[in-house]
């Protein structure tokens, strides 16, 4: 049976176990099946340091040309960036269409418990590590991947005399690679897990007042996703779209249980090289990047929030807030780190920049988990679509 199946099937067992068991089942959960998804999730955070490293540092070394990798980035950049902007409209489109937020009934005194996103120039001048080794002690992604940037360029420059640096990475890469298929034959238990008790938690009843935002939210990505998505594989990829949700499906099943781009990220490699066939020079080096960078679900999560929020409120919003939104959210979208929950962070500075109650988070935040499973499939998706059309366009140079 296909890896993508029988994680299906522990994501499908989940949801039924978790209804069955309802919320007075979620002590003993705690006990006995919490602790089996923590074990999956540790494994996976336990590669996502070393896999980074060791394949951005071998991707940009493969490519072999500073001027290549150069045009590689450029390439990326612009298609993260601008299926971020779509992403974004395509959120405010939906909740002006369904209105989430018309006849919501706000509770007394309601507070976000939220800290601000930090501004945008922090984050561009802190993504520099003033010390490489800090920053994989605490995970910093972004700064993770600008050392392994500047490694694997300055093993280009030096050519010959730096072999064995880039031979230990390439090593330390197809480790990572072994590890991590060690650890998805664990998936289908570790995403059950995760599963049964967030449906156990929030059942059906808890959902329906807010059903039509979880509604709205998901039509949208999947809207992104056969519309854009759908459309940049077929004609700037070269690629029948049929194939390439078929290939990037088991990504797209655990970060729809993980709810994290970060953890994901090795299960989009594998799929991304495996069953999309995209070389692991691009890759190695398109993916981590968009982990970090590229978050269209979270943009159009954004959108549909910031709508959500001023409707619950009972504020119109005006045509140059609608395209602040646009702007914040796509550019918000590059300090957006690929962890469970960091979309609230971004969506506060996103009601900053347009004059929303920031205290609008509270009505949303409960259904967050919720919402979270379809942004972080569609992130980790554009991920994907991203390599597959660049390196149908490097093929062509």
């Amino acid at each position: 049976m296909h890896l993508s199946i029988k994680i299906l099937i522990g994501l499908i067992l989940g949801v039924i176990g978790g209804l069955i068991a309802g919320p007075t089942a979620v002590p003993w959960m705690k006990v006995w099946i919490a602790p089996i998804g923590t074990i999956f999730i540790n494994l996976i955070k336990m590669v996502i340091v070393p896999v980074v490293l060791a394949s951005i540092v071998a991707g940009v070394a493969s490519i072999g040309d500073v001027k290549k990798l150069g045009r590689v980035g450029v390439k990326i950049m612009i298609f993260y960036l601008a299926t971020t902007a779509f992403a974004v409209a395509i959120g405010l489109m939906f909740g002006t269409l369904m209105q989430p937020g018309k006849g919501l009934t706000i509770p007394a005194g309601a507070k976000a418990a939220s800290k601000m996103a930090p501004p945008l120039q922090d984050v561009l001048v802190n993504i520099i590590p003033s010390n490489p080794f800090v920053a994989m002690e605490k995970g910093d992604m972004l700064q993770i991947i600008v050392f392994a940037i500047f490694l694997g360029i300055g093993i280009t420059m030096v050519g010959a005399k730096a072999k064995p640096v880039e031979d230990f990475f390439n090593g330390l890469a197809e480790v990572t690679y072994k590890i991590i298929d060690m650890i998805m034959s664990f998936a289908p238990f570790g995403v059950f897990a995760l599963m049964m008790p967030v449906v156990a938690v929030n059942g059906p009843k808890v959902l329906l007042p807010l059903a039509s935002v979880v509604a709205a939210m998901y039509i949208a990505s999947i809207v992104h996703a056969v519309v854009v998505y759908s459309g940049t594989v077929a004609t700037l990829g070269g690629m029948s779209p049929v194939r390439f949700f078929k290939g990037i499906a088991p990504a797209m099943l655990v970060a729809f249980s993980t709810c994290s781009s970060g953890a994901t990220l090795p299960v989009t490699l594998k799929c991304t090289q495996e069953n999309l066939g995209v070389r692991k020079d691009v890759s190695s080096f398109c993916l981590p990047l968009g982990a970090t960078v590229n978050m269209d679900g979270t943009a159009i999560y954004c959108g549909l929030a910031a709508l959500f929020v001023a409707q619950a409120y009972g504020i119109e919003l005006n045509a140059g807030q609608y395209m602040t939104i646009i702007l914040t959210g796509t550019l918000a979208s590059i300090g957006a780190a690929g962890v469970p929950g960091a979309g609230l962070i971004m969506l506060t500075l996103v009601l900053t920049s347009v004059g929303l109650p920031i205290e609008g988070v509270a009505l949303i935040a409960g259904i967050d988990r919720v919402l979270d499973m379809a942004r972080t499939t569609l992130n980790i998706t554009g991920d994907a679509a991203g390599c597959v059309v660049v390196q149908n366009s490097e093929s062509k140079s």
